[in-house]
């Protein structure tokens, strides 16, 4: 099953799980059938049904498929699917993607690797993978899919339609992580994103002598109220910004290394020029 462990230490993701682990045991119960009996009949161990029903496991989206089934629950086991949704997901990811869908603008700078909203799957896995002291492979796939759903919110057909603006550092497209064909289609997804109306993707050359962001990565995020938050990631830390002076500060400093980059259309043959040379 590649289950997941639910975190101890993350409050809300517990509340929804021990919720559903509840209902998953009433719903057994009354269906009179034993953990080891209820594991056979959805082709699960009574050990996992057991982890579930304490609230040790997240079940999985096919988990509850089959519960639903064999309890017949018509839909009502289902429907915790979207409860469990967004608490399958490390806490900081889901905090990072609430911001995300509050946001009418998202400005990011990226010296280190690809922006996490622009890399293809194979370039997450392989960033992951490189990862020490390494994840285990079901935390792995959980770190995968929280990324990959992040994702979600360029094709969204929001109202207003949110604006993405992404500068990259030229370093981050010349790493090569996971390899040559890996690069190769990370440099095509840039170019078919960057032709969406609302993305602006630049690329601060490494030949330029001025760089404004030198200190690292950031985003800025405007809210939907009025108010901007920024955001910054480093080592063991992942921090929102709120404190209007430090924003302000942010702010600044993007609309810099947006004049010092390439244009969208001169990074777009920049980019182009990479690949062919790829």
């Amino acid at each position: 099953m590649g289950d997941w462990d639910a975190g101890p230490e993350d409050d809300e993701a517990g509340a929804v799980i021990k919720t559903v682990a509840r209902q998953l045991k009433l719903w057994r119960e009354a269906a009179g059938l034993t953990q080891a009996e209820f594991g056979a009949a959805i082709g699960y161990g009574e050990e996992l049904v057991s982890s579930v029903e304490r609230g040790r496991r997240i079940p999985r989206p096919e988990y509850l498929d089959q519960a639903d089934e064999a309890l017949g629950a018509n839909g009502r086991i289902i429907a915790m699917k979207r409860d469990l949704a967004e608490v399958r997901y490390p806490k900081k990811v889901r905090g990072l993607k609430k911001l995300e869908e509050e946001a009418v603008e998202l400005c990011n700078y990226n010296n280190s690797v690809i922006h996490g909203l622009l890399q293809t799957e194979e370039y997450v896995r392989a960033s992951f993978a490189t990862r020490r002291p390494p994840f285990r492979e079901d935390e792995l796939e959980q770190h995968v899919a929280a990324r990959l759903a992040r994702q979600e919110i360029l094709g969204r057909a929001a109202a207003p339609l949110p604006v993405f603006s992404f500068v990259q550092c030229e370093s981050t497209l010349r790493r090569p992580i996971g390899g040559r064909m890996v690069m190769r289609r990370q440099l095509e997804r840039l170019l078919e994103v960057g032709q969406l109306r609302n993305v602006d993707l630049q690329v601060l050359p490494l030949a330029c002598e001025d760089n404004a962001g030198l200190a690292g990565s950031f985003r800025l995020l405007r809210l939907r109220d009025g108010s901007a938050v920024g955001h910054n990631e480093i080592q063991l830390v992942s921090r929102v910004i709120t404190d209007p002076r430090e924003v302000q500060l942010l702010d600044i400093r993007y609309g810099i290394i947006r004049a010092q980059a390439l244009t969208p259309r001169e990074s777009t043959a920049f980019i182009e020029k990479m690949l062919g040379e790829t």
